[in-house]
């Protein structure tokens, strides 16, 4: 098994790349996707975040209030690491679960937004960054998110450098150009994962 850390600043395209990756038959584990079911009604983990915050951050369903918290978590580093420290753990053991589900020989790829910001680096074979500039990803959050600038600036904020997000990578894809060149990109990332250990140590 290989297991394969996919990260990249919100607005880089990262799902883009996980959704290209899985259509060459990696098996993803998303992180995103993880962390909502792990807090959905009725969860252990809904009621962790309701002690942790209070009731209204849920919603009129019953459901938590994910716009609403994001507009806390974004703004207040104290709050954020509450909601990360609750949240986190049930995350990892849903992926273990996951992982253990997985053949030997699958080439598994974890699609995780805050991989160098939580130091899991190590625990991969691979770490592959998605890349893009500022601009770019700002222009991606107002369009197609329909964010503020200024919500958009805090989320980026939020996050790990561009520089100390390129410093974790073992492999580049960037993704400021057109979805042909992406697609490139990832066939030549798949190339690579999928041939021998000597080839993956090229890597780097």
């Amino acid at each position: 098994m290989l297991r394969v850390g996919l990260t990249g600043g919100i607005g880089s395209g990262k799902s883009e790349v996980a959704r290209l990756l899985a259509a060459r038959g990696a098996l993803v584990v998303d992180s995103d996707a993880l962390a909502r079911e792990v807090v959905a009604p009725g969860t252990a983990g809904l009621a962790a975040v309701v002690e942790a915050f209070g009731p209204d951050y849920l919603d009129a369903h019953g459901a938590l209030d994910r716009p609403r918290l994001a507009r806390l978590v974004f703004q207040d580093p104290q709050a954020r690491e509450r909601l990360n420290a609750v949240v986190h753990p049930l995350v990892g053991a849903a992926a273990a679960e996951r992982l253990a589900q997985a053949p030997e020989d699958a080439i598994v790829v974890h699609d995780v937004p805050l991989l160098v910001e939580t130091g899991m680096t190590p625990l991969f074979d691979v770490v592959v960054v998605v890349d893009t500039d500022r601009e770019t990803q700002l222009e991606r959050l107002v369009a197609q998110r329909g964010m503020t600038r200024q919500d958009a600036e805090a989320r980026i904020d939020a996050q790990a450098t561009r520089e100390e997000r390129l410093a974790a990578a073992d492999h580049v894809i960037r993704n400021d150009g057109s979805l042909r060149e992406l697609e490139e990109q990832v066939a030549r990332l798949w190339q690579i994962l999928t041939n021998d250990p000597d080839e993956r140590a090229t890597l780097a």
